[in-house]
């Protein structure tokens, strides 16, 4: 025979049912709370605490303690207590003094704020103010720079290079072309020193120049996989040389977009010649300004980070050999980039930006 202390019954007004029967159903209650309102509608059923807590998969040493403070306050009983430690020192009128200080104003002699002169000028501690600006996301040491196109044809040109990416045509290939020129030869003056347990890969600061290359690439948008040749020179003749060695990786029974942007060595008039000689290729300009938007770039920032920047080449010919194995490294497991934002999107976004910027007052 069980004994212990004596359950004390309760039972529930029509508005504690209704309250809790909400906190126990509503998605936007906590679930702590939808928990404490099961345990209180099991316990109003006149159940023991020792079924309740099995009904429930909690411990009985929970459901006895929610019984009890629902007793005691009712549904005063199934908030959260207040936390122990010190109250505020600084009320949100201070709060907000110190965003709009933050956001309107600048200090003495200097273009933003630090923690060091908002403390001095508001006289808070830093502490505060650094979780005031965590709190507001506010980081004034910090700036970005943007840079809008100017082209008259943007609209035109965003939906028709974002048409290609979400829906290429049949019996095509879309390759966008671009080159990244000036690419140095960069050795350092000591030999390296390599990672090792406890302590990083080490450079010296200085370096030792060994000449400049240019890599004229394609990149295939459905495959990932991408043409490229290097060359010392970054010229018309080049590009053309380029354009032939697409003409030959390209399967003749297939058209063939050039999505390209505005530089001079793409318009002269001898690659126009060559592309009224080759009217399966059809190019795609770029907004000016919009270099983004050509996503050959965004695989020269990969091979800018795994191969070109911690690289240490001692000669031109040795950097273009590192970069030509990459290339087949690339080639060999391609994996294409997946655009996800439509013309009307991008086009929406600029949009808010431009409103925003306008009114900066700059």
């Amino acid at each position: 025979m069980k004994r212990g202390r004596p359950l004390v019954a309760f039972t529930l007004s029509a508005s504690e049912r209704e309250t809790l029967l909400g906190y126990s159903r509503r998605r936007t209650t906590s679930q702590a709370m939808a928990l404490r309102a099961r345990i209180v509608l099991k316990c109003a059923e006149g159940g023991a605490n020792d079924a309740v807590a099995d009904a429930l998969s909690v411990s009985r040493a929970t459901v006895g303690k929610w019984r009890a403070r629902f007793v005691a306050r009712r549904l005063a009983g199934l908030l959260d207590e207040p936390r122990v430690g010190a109250p505020r020192k600084v009320g949100d009128r201070e709060v907000e003094r110190l965003v709009t200080k933050t956001l309107e104003e600048r200090p003495k002699a200097a273009t933003h704020w630090s923690l060091r002169s908002m403390a001095k000028a508001s006289g808070m501690s830093r502490t505060s103010i650094n979780r005031i600006w965590k709190a507001f996301g506010l980081q004034p040491h910090r700036s970005e720079t943007f840079k809008l196109s100017t082209d008259p044809q943007f609209v035109e040109k965003v939906r028709d290079i974002v048409g290609l990416y979400l829906a290429p045509p049949e019996r095509a290939v879309v390759l966008c072309v671009d080159e990244k020129s000036q690419i140095q030869a960069l050795d350092r003056t000591q030999p390296l020193l390599p990672m090792r347990p406890g302590q990083i890969e080490r450079r010296t600061h200085d370096y030792v120049r060994h000449g400049t290359t240019s890599l004229f690439a394609a990149l295939d948008v459905a495959t990932g996989q991408v043409i490229g040749r290097c060359f010392r020179r970054h010229r018309s003749q080049e590009f053309l040389q380029f354009l032939r060695r697409i003409d030959d990786s390209v399967p003749g029974d297939l058209e063939v977009h050039l999505v390209v942007d505005n530089y001079g060595t793409h318009k002269t008039q001898a690659v126009r010649r060559w592309l009224l000689r080759h009217p399966r290729f059809h190019v795609h300009f770029t907004p000016t300004s919009a270099s983004w938007i050509n996503m050959v770039e965004r695989w020269f920032a990969e091979l800018t980070n795994r191969q070109i920047r911690r690289g240490a080449h001692r000669s031109t010919a040795q950097l273009e050999l590192a970069i030509e194995q990459y290339l087949r490294t690339h080639n060999e497991d391609p994996r294409p980039f997946v655009w996800t934002k439509t013309a009307d999107q991008i086009l929406a976004s600029v949009a808010a930006f431009c409103h925003r910027t306008s009114g900066s007052g700059h």
